[in-house]
């Protein structure tokens, strides 16, 4: 957005335009920021897209991953409502696969589900089973990391064997 392009530029803005705080917009918004200062601990860079026939995607960037030479390009969706992710979550994920922007579609691109709830069994079920390299983030709308975990597809693309800590 010109308007805005991180947490705080967006905090200011939506408070000189008197966005009112329960709007879905604002909550989204708030919370795409909120995930993206989160996920930088663990070596992310995420840009916000902000547009509107995205396929679903909020967030594109790199993820610096120390025991690989290239960052990993992600795509991810972020999720601030407060329902418990089911298994057509994942399959919306796919889906934003194929609507990729240029340089986020093909082999080396790893797509990322992030919400503020936990993920339901029928869910976690559906990353395990996606050919597609896709994850999972659990992150609070105050911006903590409760849960982070990748399917097996993933883990191929060069994550086997890795745990994941905060960089401080």
């Amino acid at each position: 957005s010109t308007q805005h392009n991180d947490l705080n530029s967006f905090l200011q803005y939506a408070k000189s335009n008197g966005t009112s705080q329960t709007s879905t917009v604002y909550v989204g918004t708030l919370y795409e920021y909120t995930v993206i200062e989160s996920m930088k601990r663990f070596g992310f860079d995420l840009t916000r897209t902000g547009k509107a026939s995205d396929l679903g995607i909020d967030l594109l960037g790199h993820w610096t991953v120390p025991s690989l030479p290239v960052p990993i390009r992600t795509l991810v969706q972020c999720k601030a409502r407060s329902k418990k992710l089911r298994p057509e979550n994942v399959r919306e994920l796919e889906g934003a696969f194929s609507g990729a922007p240029a340089g986020w579609r093909g082999d080396g691109v790893l797509g990322f589900l992030v919400a503020a709830e936990s993920a339901t069994k029928g869910m976690r079920d559906a990353l395990v089973r996606s050919k597609w390299p896709l994850g999972f983030l659990q992150v609070s709308r105050g911006g903590a990391v409760e849960q982070f975990l990748w399917n097996h597809s993933a883990a191929e693309k060069g994550l086997e064997g890795m745990g994941v800590t905060a960089k401080y």
